[in-house]
């Protein structure tokens, strides 16, 4: 799935109901699916943050062998993470770039100086025994 979203706070909602509904319907186990809600809204919240002067973002999502990759895509002037500095001990803010490189098996980033940026994360599937998307994601 994919969808162009505007930058405002109101769209992490929605795509993340989209989402988990999604993986909650392949029988993704809770705790994989909470996972893949913070690092997608630590994302988009970023995007909406710090990808001015854009006005959309999209985000897609896919589920091959048993691994959710999820991409943002915004259209702003780029970022190099390597840049961001490290928060405090303590900070309540800054902590989105260390909670998705937490959460993810895998995570790149694509600068594209003055065509915006891609985060792709990548999780891995567990399934609920018996679950629609182990017998889906095993043919």
């Amino acid at each position: 799935m994919a969808l162009r979203l505007p930058r405002d706070a109101a769209s992490v909602p929605l795509i993340r109901q989209m989402l988990d509904g999604t993986l909650r319907s392949l029988g993704v186990e809770p705790q994989v699916r909470d996972d893949i809600e913070l690092m997608l809204t630590e994302a988009c919240s970023n995007v909406i943050k710090h990808a001015g002067p854009s006005d959309d973002y999209t985000v897609s999502a896919s589920v091959h062998d048993h691994l959710c990759v999820i991409k943002v895509v915004d259209n702003g002037d780029g970022f190099d993470p390597r840049d961001v500095v490290e928060p405090e001990p303590g900070s309540e803010h800054g902590r989105g770039l260390q909670i998705m490189r937490a959460l993810a098996d895998d995570i790149r980033f694509t600068n594209r100086r003055e065509h915006g940026a891609v985060v792709c994360l990548e999780k891995r599937l567990r399934y609920a025994p018996g679950a629609a998307g182990q017998h889906l994601m095993a043919t």
